[in-house]
C-alpha cells in the first residue's frame, strides 16, 4: 500500500503558499496563486514568475517539472497584453514543453494594485 504525506511551505494567514504531497516516487506542488509588485503588467509578469521560480526552487526543483499553470490577468486585452505575457513566459519556461495552461481574463483580485496572479502545479520525481 502506497502512503503519502504533505509539506507545507511559507504558510500564511489562511492558506500555504506550496503544499507539497509526496505518493511513492512523486512529489506534486501545488502552487497559491503567485503575483508581484510593479507599475505595468510586464514588471509585475516578470516579478510574479521570479515568486514562482523562488517557490520551484525551495522544494527543490524547477520550472522544468511545472504540469499545470492557472493565470489570471485584470482586465484583459489579447491584443495588448497576451504578448507581453507570452514574452515574459518565455524567458522562464522551457519552450520546447510547456505545460498544461489556462489563461482567464477577470475583473479584479485581491488587492486593486495586482493585474496578474499566476498558480501552478509541478510533479516531480524523486530518486531513491
Amino acid at each position: 500500500m502506497t502512503t503519502s504525506s504533505k509539506k507545507y511551505y511559507n504558510p500564511n494567514e489562511g492558506f500555504s503558499q506550496t503544499v507539497a504531497v509526496t505518493t511513492g516516487n512523486f512529489k506534486t506542488l501545488y502552487i497559491s496563486g503567485q503575483i508581484g509588485d510593479g507599475i505595468d503588467l510586464e514588471t509585475q509578469t516578470i516579478a510574479t514568475f521570479k515568486n514562482l521560480e523562488r517557490e520551484l526552487e525551495q522544494c527543490g526543483t524547477t520550472f522544468k517539472d511545472v504540469v499545470k499553470m492557472n493565470t489570471y490577468i485584470v482586465n484583459f486585452n489579447p491584443t495588448e497584453d497576451l504578448p507581453i505575457f507570452r514574452k515574459v513566459r518565455k524567458q522562464f519556461l522551457n519552450t520546447e514543453n510547456y505545460p498544461a495552461s489556462t489563461l482567464v481574463g477577470i475583473q479584479a483580485l485581491g488587492k486593486e494594485e495586482w493585474l496578474i496572479e499566476i498558480e501552478a502545479v509541478a510533479v516531480v520525481e524523486i530518486k531513491l
